[in-house]
């Protein structure tokens, strides 16, 4: 007579192959009650990114601080923080105003090149981005738009055109656009509209304005505009380069030469992250190339101007040196100069 734990394990195999032939039938019937628990398991174990960005200061639609401060604000990017603001609107409101979609849409845009000026105020610039036609299209036109935001809510756009021959038109003072159709809308001024750049400082009362920063850059070097340092050594900010760290420079009175009147410019620094960078080991000289950057004319707020902007590129030395190959938007025909600069350099 066989054993019962013979038996017990006979009845468990036939039980477990019979259970494995019917399974392919099953699951083709629909029947995947087996398999969902484990889906719904995967799911759960996705890890959300640990976000290296916090707000500043938060604004409601009246500009008013409901969250940090101005201050706080200042102060991070004095650091070399980088800045991104998240704002929130209604598809009828913003972007088709004959539409019946009265969607909230959120948008996160970053701020490539900073400005304090004045130690006290901040304006950023996106200096990356194409107009985008929500929800499936770039804008009817090849250009840069160059949006900028103070921290207070005031913003403002300069938009050269990159799809042909420049437009030659006079610069000046233009009309102001149409906007009856989008209250939240207030509209400024207007500058260069029949040229190949023209600008404008606005309003758009967005349902939340957040300064999200990004607060973990490292001040190594600090010179005056001879090169003297300040502070820190370009030896630091060598070993830090050679070990592959994300460099950041912020250059101050950059954009002093924008200024027309006799007036002294507006103290500012701009900041700019660096692309490639070169030291040279026995000169003990650090060199470097910079994001594309756009620089405006020093103000508080700041607001384009017509003939008070330009864009291009920048050559920053640990020597108090820069070289600058700056475009004309009007013409996008590039010039050449250079001159002497206090700077502070920046790792991460």
């Amino acid at each position: 007579m066989k054993s019962l734990g013979r038996l017990g394990r006979r009845d468990l195999l036939r039980t477990t192959l019979a259970a494995a032939a019917i399974w392919p039938i099953a699951n083709a019937l629909g029947d995947e009650r087996a398999t969902r628990p484990q889906a719904a398991e995967a799911k759960e174990k996705i890890a959300m990114p640990q976000s290296r960005w916090h707000c500043a200061v938060a604004l409601d639609s009246q500009h008013n601080v409901t969250a940090g401060s101005n201050a706080a604000l200042a102060d991070a990017i004095r650091r070399g923080a980088d800045l991104q603001v998240q704002t929130e609107f209604i598809h009828d409101e913003h972007i088709d105003t004959s539409s019946d979609s009265n969607e909230l849409i959120r948008e996160v845009a970053e701020f490539r090149t900073t400005y304090l000026l004045e130690d006290r105020a901040v304006a950023g610039i996106m200096t990356l981005r194409q107009p985008i036609s929500l929800p499936d299209s770039f804008g009817p036109r090849p250009s840069m738009s160059f949006f900028m935001y103070n921290q207070d809510g005031q913003q403002a756009v300069a938009r050269p055109f990159l799809d042909g021959p420049p437009a030659m038109g006079t610069p000046g003072a233009s009309p102001l656009d149409d906007h009856s159709d989008m209250p939240k809308y207030h509209q400024q001024d207007s500058f260069d509209a029949v040229t190949n750049a023209p600008s404008s400082n606005f309003v758009y009362d967005f349902n939340v304005f957040r300064y999200l920063v990004r607060d973990d850059w490292h001040e190594l070097l600090s010179h005056h505009a001879d090169g003297s340092v300040v502070s820190g050594s370009v030896d630091a900010l060598g070993d830090a380069f050679t070990q592959g760290c994300e460099l950041k420079v912020a250059i101050r009175g950059i954009c002093a030469d924008l200024s027309e009147d006799a007036a002294p410019s507006r103290d500012h620094e701009l900041f700019v992250q660096i692309d490639s960078a070169y030291y040279y080991t026995a000169q003990k000289l650090f060199i470097a190339g910079t994001h594309p950057t756009v620089r405006v004319k020093p103000a508080v707020p700041l607001r384009y101007t017509s003939k008070g902007w330009d864009l291009g590129w920048l050559m920053p030395r640990s020597d108090g040196y820069c070289a600058r190959l700056l475009n004309d938007p009007y013409t996008l025909k590039f010039h050449r100069s250079n001159g002497h600069y206090a700077m502070r350099w920046f790792a991460r």
